[in-house]
């Protein structure tokens, strides 16, 4: 039994040394470091704890984020690329350890301070009209997004492998020419210009990608799900990170969603935690008092009362049936109903019955 476990050890360790840190990023070996932010930013999002609540998530985030920080570093990436993980245990040895997966993180997101100014992608902002029942009983609302990303068989380089990207000889790399210019007999002046062989990036592409035809990025529409809060504030903007335009020259933008509800059809109106509902009553209703229902935004019934005479106009107020707090959803506002009556053309020998059987009890007149 014993050889056994000691064998299953040996086993577990030779896997984990074994491991393909580029395999876990799903990048190239000849990936640039804008290309390991983009796999990281995309990978660390998918498998966050916080999001992510598949078994194994949490170890595949800690992965991913050490993949990143080993090869991020040009020292650290270059040792693994020579020797492995055998290599880097070698080089920490009697060094501080591994950073925090989730303070990396956070700081690569914005939570700290970055180690380079990245370029952003423009961010878009949509106004997203969704339902008042969905907001006062919180909804997932999948819709989709037209945008450009990276393609995936040349993953943004526009070249049809490795090998058809070469260094421009026109300007050595550089993506940028010295220029003589004459300014007296004898007398020249130097300057720079983009070099118009390359455009500026420095390198040519012999072979274009089949899959985008060398542009890089592909038409894409992704889906994605709103999260309605129960009580979402008019205009709460939702964010989604880095879900922009993708572009080999910058890191995506963001998605921002600028939620405000629908006009409802049935009638019901929102200010701020408050509701109101117009509810129609006939005369004799309005004279004599009732007791109906009314089916609120998530379905359940609110027991509307009123004994006596009601006036047109006039507006009762309910507490506790408004809409449910943002900060706090077992908390809600009022609902303030306002009663519009509407006189018949005729009477129906029943309305007229009641009627008179109220007058001669006295209990109109008591109530007016």
């Amino acid at each position: 039994m014993l050889w056994a476990y000691t064998f299953f050890i040996l086993l577990f360790s030779t896997l984990a040394v074994a491991r393909d840190l580029y395999k876990i990023l799903d990048i190239h070996k000849s990936a640039e470091d804008k290309d390991i932010r983009h796999a990281y930013k995309k990978l660390s999002r998918k498998y966050h704890p916080d999001k992510n609540k598949e078994p194994g998530a949490e170890d595949k985030f800690v992965d991913i984020a050490y993949a990143y920080e080993v090869l991020s570093d040009p020292k650290t990436r270059q040792i693994y690329d020579k020797h492995g993980e055998e290599g880097l245990k070698a080089h920490e040895s009697g060094q501080t350890p591994h950073a925090n997966p989730f303070d990396m993180f956070s700081n690569f997101f914005g939570g700290g301070q970055p180690s380079q100014q990245v370029r952003r992608g423009p961010t878009s902002l949509t106004e997203f009209e969704v339902e008042l029942a969905d907001i006062y009983k919180g909804a997932s609302i999948d819709f989709m997004i037209k945008k450009r990303i990276l393609c995936d068989h040349c993953r943004g380089s526009g070249a049809a492998s490795d090998s058809d990207i070469h260094t421009c000889s026109g300007c050595g790399g550089s993506g940028v020419k010295l220029v003589k210019q004459q300014i007296f007999p004898g007398m020249f002046a130097q300057s720079q210009t983009t070099c118009n062989e390359c455009g500026g990036r420095g390198t040519i592409i012999h072979r274009k990608c089949s899959h985008c035809d060398g542009n890089k990025v592909l038409d894409h529409t992704a889906h994605y799900t709103l999260e309605v809060v129960p009580g979402m504030p008019e205009g709460h903007e939702v964010v989604f990170e880095g879900e922009g335009d993708e572009s080999p020259d910058w890191e995506a933008g963001d998605v921002i969603l600028r939620v405000r509800s629908r006009r409802d059809k049935g009638g019901w109106r929102r200010k701020e935690s408050s509701l109101y509902w117009r509810e129609t009553i006939g005369v004799d209703e309005a004279l004599l008092g009732f007791d109906r229902n009314l089916t609120h935004l998530d379905g359940h019934e609110v027991r509307l009362i009123r004994k006596g005479p009601t006036q047109p106009g006039f507006v009762q107020k309910i507490e506790g049936e408004g809409m449910p707090l943002f900060e706090n959803h077992n908390l809600h506002g009022d609902l303030f109903v306002e009663y519009n009556v509407v006189l018949p053309v005729s009477l129906t020998p029943q309305t007229k019955r009641k009627l008179a059987e109220a007058f001669q009890t006295g209990s109109v007149h008591d109530e007016l």
